[in-house]
């Protein structure tokens, strides 16, 4: 059986390339010196989307030549996956692309040459970052870790209490995510204020300002607790010393295939075990669609990698702010929700299977063609239409993904208000008009029920509006619509969770109309569907 290990890929190469299995093609300790003296490249958030990805993009890089350093990467919320994810491994991942006609395609990447838990009780580790945010050569600081990574406050406002502890006891004496990112921006500046750019990859919209919202807080708390030097928060708010640029990324990298791994076991490849840590699950391969789109803003002042070599897209912030609009707010995540809710109600497990499923691949194309396509702002690097084509016809049909209408649910009262707010702004007077927006609202409301089109009870996923939203319906009865009277205004009203007050724009009462038909009984879901997707 063939291993993740380097000595492996040298010693066994013939084997798996036998097996299928494509190796880098540079020289590891030339990388791994060169990355050590001068490091360019730090990635926080090790997960699926970074190794599928980002990771793969360098390795082309270095494959060809056009970069001599590799890729750290740093954990700031499970220190397991460095230690039993990335290291175990020597920092190699196996990156198996599912293709829509059956097809795996495998690479080994080997771009990440080092790994380091971002927490200052990990002593050497702790060290080693240091170093690197000191080091006058660091270019990059790029993130994948949700959005929900940057927020330093409660939902009240408050500061979460391990932030209000950093903010008061400065740099030297971090322990939150945020306020480690912090310390270490903050040994760059007293090494000599270097510049260098902060990079979030993370799948939200103007994702470059949730981390500079996070910086910038710290900065101007320790200053004003005289923690840290004036200097500081100068630093940090001088765009040729610290840049924060807008990303748009789009990959879809589910969790790990039992199909996949299967075929790794059935071609020789030993390392097919999930890893199970006390916050997640991996496995040292990784499985993704073929699809992938990265469009940033091109605002790096102490340089870059080349990625535009390896298909990255470097443009203008309004660019990126059309291109990240015409993804989240029309072209493929308002349909992720539309699929997700409906497909958790109608008992669906995989999205490719929803997509068979007439009235749902209908809701969405209307939805999609209908009403999103003729508000869209085309960024002009991207075409929309045909954007939303690959979509439908090819990326949501792809069998080979075990992606979920449960996992694309998850925290879904963060995303309606980006994902349907915008559209409906557009709109504006006419917003009253829509027919399939507002449906899919409504199913959301219906999906808050926790009672399928069966009338039996499911578990919704993960979100963290989930018990206040829940508890507005309380005493609302599948087969009772007048136990609906009135139960949706707290929520439909609510512009925290949708941008505006639905019913100011003329659609609260629309919505309304279609969670009573919703309701009616066991098979209103589907009924109601029947109605209105033609």
């Amino acid at each position: 059986m063939l291993h993740l290990h380097r000595r492996s890929l040298v010693e066994d190469k013939a084997a798996w390339e036998q097996a299928g299995i494509a190796l880098y093609q540079f020289d590891t300790e030339a990388v791994e010196a060169a990355t050590k003296e001068a490091p360019q490249w730090i990635h926080f958030g090790g997960g699926n989307i970074f190794r599928a990805f980002i990771a793969a993009l360098q390795q082309r890089l270095l494959n060809e030549g056009l970069a001599q350093t590799g890729i750290i990467t740093a954990e700031t919320y499970d220190e397991e996956v460095i230690e039993h994810v990335y290291r175990p491994f020597d920092n190699l991942s196996l990156a198996v692309t599912m293709y829509a006609d059956g097809r795996f395609e495998n690479e080994v990447i080997g771009s990440v040459v080092e790994s380091v838990v971002c927490r200052p009780d990990f002593t050497e580790d702790w060290k080693r970052l240091k170093e690197i945010f000191e080091a006058p050569s660091l270019q990059v600081a790029s993130f994948t870790i949700t959005e929900k990574g940057y927020k330093l406050t409660d939902y009240a406002g408050n500061y979460f209490p391990a932030v209000a502890e950093d903010m008061k006891k400065g740099p030297e004496h971090v322990t939150s995510s945020m306020g480690s990112i912090a310390a270490l921006a903050y040994a760059r500046y007293k090494a000599g204020a270097y510049p260098f750019a902060f990079l979030s990859l993370d799948n939200c919209s103007h994702n470059g300002d949730k981390i500079k919202e996070a910086m910038t807080a710290f900065a101007q708390q320790w200053v004003a607790n005289g923690v840290a030097e004036p200097g500081f928060a100068d630093y940090i708010n001088d765009e040729t010393k610290v840049s924060f640029p807008w990303s748009m990324i789009d990959k879809i990298t589910p969790r790990s295939s039992e199909k996949v791994q299967e075929y790794l076991k059935g071609i020789g490849f030993g390392d097919t075990e999930l890893i199970h840590t006390n916050k997640g699950s991996y496995a040292a391969f990784v499985n993704a669609e073929n699809a992938q789109y990265l469009v940033i803003e091109d605002k790096f002042p102490n340089g870059r990698p080349a990625l535009e070599k390896a298909g990255v897209i470097f443009t203008d912030r309004e660019t990126v702010d059309k291109v990240e609009r015409m993804k989240v707010c029309t072209c493929l995540n308002p349909l992720h929700t539309a699929l997700a809710v409906y497909g958790c109600l109608l008992g669906y497990t995989l999205i490719a299977d929803e997509m068979k499923d007439p009235q749902l691949k209908g809701l969405i194309e209307q939805m999609g063609y209908g009403e999103g396509l003729p508000v869209v702002t085309n960024p002009g690097v991207l075409d929309p239409k045909a954007f939303i084509a690959e979509v439908l016809e090819q990326r949501l049909t792809n069998g080979n993904l075990p992606d979920t209408p449960q996992r694309i649910a998850t925290d879904t009262s963060q995303k309606v208000g980006i994902r349907f707010g915008e559209t409906i702004r557009a709109y504006g007077d006419k917003a009253k008009d829509l027919t399939y927006v507002p449906l899919v609202i409504a199913g959301w409301c219906r999906y808050l029920l926790a009672v399928d089109d069966e009338g039996k009870a499911f578990t919704p996923s993960p979100d963290p509006l989930l018990q206040n939203v829940q508890e507005a319906l309380q005493g609302v009865v599948l087969g009772d619509v007048a136990s609906a009277k009135g139960k949706l205004r707290p929520i439909l009203s609510n512009t925290g969770i949708f941008g505006s007050d639905l019913y100011e724009v003329g659609l609260g009462e629309k919505i309304e109309g279609y969670f009573e038909e919703l309701i009616a009984g066991p098979h209103a879901v589907r009924n109601t569907l029947v109605k209105y997707v033609k």
